[in-house]
């Protein structure tokens, strides 16, 4: 059976066999993982007010007014509110005039 070699594994070893410094993990100063964070969250914070942007987008009645994160909270939540009675009556009205409506747009 003939040995295969590979020679990224033997550049990236120190001529001991052990690992050399291309496969240790640097470790990051406080500073820098304060750094990391602190960007992450604003990364997220952004993604969320983007989202708060776009329900006030779609949202009817939330167009064109403040952006507070709990009135676009409670305009959405009383818009699909709405929407699910509106959902609730149409499949009511099928049933009634004799047309089966499949269980799943019951829920």
């Amino acid at each position: 059976m003939a040995r295969s070699t590979r020679s990224d594994d033997r550049s990236s070893r120190s001529p001991s066999g052990s690992p050399g410094p291309a496969n240790r993990k640097t470790r990051l100063t406080e500073a820098e993982k304060r750094a990391n964070h602190l960007a992450s969250e604003k990364k997220r914070r952004a993604l969320i007010r983007a989202g708060f942007d776009r329900l006030s987008v779609i949202v009817p009645g939330l167009e064109g007014r403040a952006r507070s994160e709990g009135i676009v909270l409670r305009g959405t939540i009383d818009h699909i509110r709405k929407l699910m009675i509106e959902r609730r009556r149409m499949v009511e009205a099928l049933e009634a005039n004799g047309v089966a409506v499949d269980a799943e747009l019951k829920a």
